[in-house]
């Protein structure tokens, strides 16, 4: 989805060698996004709102909303931020873009739960002549901007890993494969997936695969339970999970099911759960996506854009209604057991105290964490 720009595939190509450092060298804060001359004033300061999608996965209210918030009063002291977040639910999505415009808000930064849904409510904020950031996914209808990561090179991180892991066992295709794919009114989900298949198919066999709504972690207990039933718990040699959330279902799942301890379990989003369950031999590896510099370039896109200045990025995206709206792109990285504490330790994501509960304690000690 990501076309660079005249230029950016140097950019991409030194992101993708940091790939394998830290969160700084990877995805450290982004240049200035905007050019041009202001033409509105940061010491009067104005309305930026922030919709949120849900708040089952941990890093929306404990990553996100803060950081987010710390940078807009950094770029823009008196600068409000009014917050929102939609439970999951589309339509009150909708009435929060409502809420925000009744109110005077001059941009939004928007995580948008159903892409296509939200659409028209981003067409009546341009109407109504207030600006649109798409945060972390990319929503339907006129949007100003946009900053993520490379989510079809999520999936293919997670696909790799997946065969490396199954591959470390003898014959990819010595049995079936899982695949629970994210919702499907999510178009990182959709990129995730694609990224995924251009690495696994025809390397393995996919034996069931699913499309889980709203990203649910019991839908995927329900949907690992059921493929492990009619392909044989002793047979599946590996699960593609798309996030650690459902991961968490599936790998309960697994253990329920009598799945062949190690077996490969991908996930996504380093959550404090699957960084232990890493640890503990349950799950295989997560994708760390950092947060802090994407919280950065959302604030500072929309100060920016606020005071009337011209948005740039680092490439451009294609959302169906224009293929050419500016983006900062951000590289994701692998985490497995062997970097847990030079990534999400090193950047302060989680502390040893956190991950190093009595029951990882010993996991913890014999993967060097203390």
């Amino acid at each position: 989805m990501v076309r660079w720009m005249a230029g950016a595939a140097a950019v991409g190509m030194a992101l993708g060698a940091a790939a394998c450092g830290t969160a700084e060298q990877a995805g450290g804060p982004a240049s200035p996004a905007a050019t041009g001359g202001a033409t509105g004033n940061v010491a009067e300061g104005f309305k930026i709102g922030l919709l949120l999608p849900e708040a089952k996965t941990a890093r929306y209210e404990k990553f996100d909303r803060p950081y987010i918030e710390q940078n807009v009063s950094k770029f823009c002291p008196n600068c409000e931020v009014v917050y929102n977040n939609a439970n999951q639910d589309p339509n009150q999505q909708q009435q929060q873009v409502d809420s925000m415009l009744t109110n005077n808000v001059k941009v939004i930064i928007l995580d948008a739960v159903d892409a296509k849904a939200i659409a028209s409510s981003v067409s009546k904020a341009k109407q109504q002549g207030v600006k649109v950031i798409a945060y972390d996914r990319l929503a339907g209808g006129p949007i100003d901007a946009y900053t993520s990561f490379d989510n079809i090179q999520v999936g293919k991180m997670q696909g790799e890993a997946l065969l490396n892991a199954i591959r470390a066992g003898g014959d990819p295709k010595r049995g079936p494969i899982v695949m629970i794919n994210g919702s499907p009114t999510d178009p990182n989900a959709g990129d995730f997936k694609k990224g995924a298949h251009s690495v696994l198919d025809g390397q393995v066999t996919i034996g069931k695969e699913y499309d889980t709504p709203d990203w649910s972690p019991d839908q995927a207990n329900t949907e690992a339970t059921g493929a492990f039933t009619a392909l044989g718990a002793d047979k599946v040699i590996g699960v593609y999970a798309a996030n650690d959330g459902m991961a968490g279902g599936i790998a309960r799942a697994m253990q329920n099911a009598g799945v062949k301890k190690g077996t490969p379990l991908t996930g996504q989003d380093a959550e404090l759960a699957a960084i232990q369950r890493i640890l503990l031999g349950t799950q295989t590896m997560t994708i760390y996506k950092p947060i802090k510099p994407e919280a950065e370039n959302a604030a500072r896109m929309a100060v920016d854009i606020g005071l009337g200045k011209q948005i740039s990025g680092t490439g451009t995206v294609d959302n169906g209604s224009s293929s050419s709206i500016p983006a900062q792109i951000i590289q994701p990285i692998v985490v497995t057991k062997d970097n847990i504490k030079d990534t999400v330790v090193k950047d302060g994501f989680w502390t040893v105290e956190e991950i190093c509960t009595p029951e990882v304690r010993s996991a913890c000690q014999s993967a060097g964490i203390s």
